[in-house]
This record gives C-alpha cells, sequence and structure tokens, in this order.
C-alpha cells in the first residue's frame, strides 16, 4: 500500500507488476511525490512540454540514475504516453522501490486534461 493514497490505482493492462494512476491523481499530489519524466531531451522541451516539478532522467539511463531517487520517496514516472514510463516504474520495483507508480496516459493525456506544463512548444 502506498504511503500516498492515490485513488485511481489500477493494473497496468500490459504489465500487472505496474500500477497506474491517473494524471488527475498525479496533479493532486504533484507537492508530495517524486514525478520522474523519462523522455528523451527533446520531448523535455518538446510539443507537451513537461511537469515543472518533474527530474528528468531519460530511460536508457535509469540504472545509473535510479540512486537520484530516494526509495523511501513515492515516485510517479512519466512518458509520452505511458509505455516508456511502465517500464520504468517496473524498473524501480524490481530494485526495491516499493511506491513506483505509473501515470497514464503520460503527457499526452496531462495535455488532454490543460493541466499545467513547462517549456511547451506546441
Amino acid at each position: 500500500m502506498s504511503k500516498i493514497p492515490f485513488q485511481s490505482q489500477t493494473a497496468n493492462p500490459a504489465n500487472p507488476n505496474v500500477i497506474d494512476v491517473t494524471v488527475e491523481d498525479v496533479f493532486a499530489c504533484k507537492g508530495k511525490v517524486c514525478i520522474v519524466d523519462v523522455r528523451e531531451p527533446h520531448e523535455w522541451v518538446g510539443e507537451y512540454g513537461h511537469i515543472a516539478e518533474a527530474k528528468h532522467i531519460v530511460l536508457s539511463t535509469l540504472p545509473q540514475n535510479l540512486s537520484q531517487i530516494s526509495p523511501d520517496d513515492v515516485v510517479v514516472f512519466v512518458c509520452r504516453s505511458g509505455g516508456r514510463s511502465a517500464q520504468a516504474t517496473q524498473f524501480a520495483k524490481q530494485n526495491g522501490y516499493a511506491h513506483a507508480f505509473n501515470m497514464k496516459g503520460g503527457m499526452i493525456e496531462w495535455t488532454k486534461r490543460n493541466l499545467p506544463t513547462a517549456d511547451r512548444q506546441a
């Protein structure tokens, strides 16, 4: 059970070990959780921008950079649509991050909901 009781916890359809949460839940808890965006640098400042509070750790560099995140934190991984962030969530969980979650729908869904972004170049 998470330290932050996301209302929207559901099993990821592609990976039952990963728990998805909605963009609304992430937005509501963004000051209380560690948000990690795993997209490529050009995506970070591209069409969807990024969540201002997010850390940027590209998925391919996560194994060597996971220590930048406390295993005691509630962590939400984010990408463009939710696929890469689900992989990141699974990797984190396998490495002792019990409170790791995937943001369902990624930045596409975040933008659809008109939630605030930084460095968006639409």
